[in-house]
């Protein structure tokens, strides 16, 4: 019987978890509505967890109110896509619940299951039934029904994983696209693999080994950095446990501003969270030091990392061998997540600042975010996630930033081209926020992929490598080649308004072959300007935007 965990089977619990989830991740992956080879909730769960477990290996010797900490925080920089924002707050929430814990029973337990429960529906817009969020609900539910009614925390877990389990077999009931697609919700699936991972460890006492190395892509990441433009060559971070609970981080900030750029300094009842960019990371550490215990201390080379962000400014900083001055801010910089050379290079030409390779797939983390809204030096930065599941991690990066900072809600590459069209330099920060927005519904789009299973979606009877069309986020179109395919999708979409239709060819096409299918859409669309580009973008033979 186990009446209460330590922080040494709290570790072990967290490390399990990871593991499980790893262990499972493509299955979590597959379980994508739609058939499309673009499955990633199981990666981004993962890749969040995973965060997580870093952060356990180099705190295990803190307490678990410390640990848990820790915890949050690295799950809040390494969340990546909607699943893994998600997984942050779930942890933020079991985080609070541990507040001033030095071991954790099982009224502990339920709060921690319950509190984030509540800190993920809050982190939801608009929350929807049958998703990672309902089992995390039913679990909760679940723990405040049964805690009092055990003393060991094996059974006690068990019957809440249980609740969970038998929430997320519910799920297709609730969502219809589940129940057509014959598959449960993937969140969901992805968050039982944790529940189960440190159950395991509650059980036998042993952490989970992975049957895969960590096999998981990595981090969105693109070519070189001009890194003659680091002012700042590392950054620095820690948390600083107040010795002095009144104490504010007033004079700590003075002392730190003129050692660096980029600087957060976030003050709370009992910590101090400090980032800085700096070339003195000894100096930060030992101003840290005068106001309490260090713990989550990180010093990243930027230098050494830099092919993380494609900075595609034209701005050079000034530099001497006496003193590196950085350039004088802008007014306006922009930030865009995007997949494929071709791509890549036309946001660089519409004169974005930061284009983050990544996209569908390969979900940039919340931190990757706030590494590019940091490495422009502007008044005002627009970000332009350019994908539903970049969305909320750039809105999280966006409030850990002390910048002014607007995410434009665009799902689509094609979307963001037509807001930077919109943008007016003349014009002020929140007009420009507004336009950009209003004209994001103008613009129609459309992918063309091919399925990887069997599965009936909307009506659609969709085998292995049928050629799909989607639109707006719909499968609208089953064919046998691709550019049936397109003039299909272009036929749905298309009306008296169009005027202009624009084609970004993937990796797998030919030039050739584009051009032959724009000479096809000029003929049968001769009052539409028909545009092809070179887009290199993985995974969707075509980006298809009308105008």
């Amino acid at each position: 019987m186990i009446r209460e965990i330590n922080s040494d089977i709290f570790c072990k619990m967290l490390i399990s978890a990871a593991a499980n989830l790893s262990n499972h991740r493509q299955e979590v992956d597959n379980m994508n509505v739609f058939p499309v080879p673009d499955g990633d909730t199981g990666t981004n769960m993962s890749m969040t967890i995973d965060a997580c477990e870093n952060a356990v290996v180099e705190n295990s010797h803190l307490s678990i109110s410390q640990l848990a900490k820790a915890v949050a925080n690295a799950a809040l920089r390494g969340a990546r896509g909607n699943s893994g924002v998600i997984l942050s707050q779930l942890l933020r929430g079991m985080q609070k619940a541990l507040t001033n814990s030095e071991c954790i029973d099982c009224k502990i337990v339920s709060l921690a299951f319950q509190n984030a429960a509540k800190s993920a529906y809050k982190a939801v817009m608009k929350p929807t039934e049958g998703t990672i969020l309902t089992v995390a609900r039913e679990m909760a539910e679940c723990a405040a029904k049964h805690e009092n009614d055990f003393e060991d925390i094996v059974d006690f877990v068990a019957v809440v994983a249980k609740a969970g389990k038998d929430a997320l077999l519910k799920t297709p009931e609730m969502l219809p696209q589940l129940k057509q697609a014959g598959v449960v919700d993937s969140g969901g699936q992805g968050l039982i693999y944790l529940v189960e991972g440190a159950l395991h460890t509650l059980k036998t006492g042993n952490v989970i080994e992975r049957e895969i190395a960590k096999n998981i892509p990595a981090a969105p990441a693109a070519a070189n950095v001009d890194i003659e433009n680091l002012t700042f060559q590392y950054c620095t971070e820690c948390i600083i446990e107040k010795k002095d609970k009144t104490c504010d981080s007033f004079e700590l900030k003075m002392k730190l501003e003129p050692k660096g750029d980029s600087m957060v300094v976030v003050d709370d009842e009992e910590v101090i969270k400090i980032h800085i960019h700096t070339n003195n990371p000894d100096y930060v550490l030992a101003e840290a030091l005068k106001y309490g215990e260090l713990y989550s201390v990180k010093i990243e080379n930027m230098k050494l990392q830099h092919n993380n962000i494609i900075n595609t400014s034209d701005e050079k900083q000034k530099t001497n061998t006496a003193e590196v001055k950085p350039t004088e801010a802008k007014k306006y910089g922009f930030i865009c997540v995007a997949a494929g050379d071709g791509i890549v290079e036309t946001f660089k030409n519409l004169g974005v600042d930061c284009v983050i390779k990544g996209g569908q797939t390969m979900n940039p983390s919340t931190d990757d975010i706030l590494s590019a809204m940091e490495s422009i030096n502007a008044e005002n930065i627009y970000v332009f996630p350019n994908n539903k599941n970049i969305i909320m991690a750039s809105e999280q990066a966006k409030d850990l930033s002390d910048k002014n900072v607007y995410v434009i809600p665009t799902k689509s590459i094609t979307q963001a081209m037509s807001c930077i069209l919109t943008f007016d330099e003349s014009n002020e920060p929140n007009d420009n926020y507004e336009a950009m927005v209003s004209v994001i519904d103008d613009v129609k789009s459309a992918q063309i992929t091919y399925a990887v299973r069997d599965t009936v979606v909307d009506d659609f009877e969709i085998k292995p490598d049928d050629i799909l069309g989607i639109i707006e986020g719909k499968i609208q179109s089953v064919d046998s080649t691709v550019n049936e395919s397109v003039l299909n999708v272009i036929d749905k979409m298309i009306d008296e308004e169009s005027s202009v239709i624009t084609l970004f060819f993937g990796e797998d096409v030919s030039e050739n072959d584009a051009n032959e299918l724009g000479a096809v859409l000029e003929e049968k669309y001769d009052e539409c300007d028909v545009y092809i580009h070179f887009g290199g973008q993985p995974v969707y033979y075509y980006l298809i935007s009308i105008e």
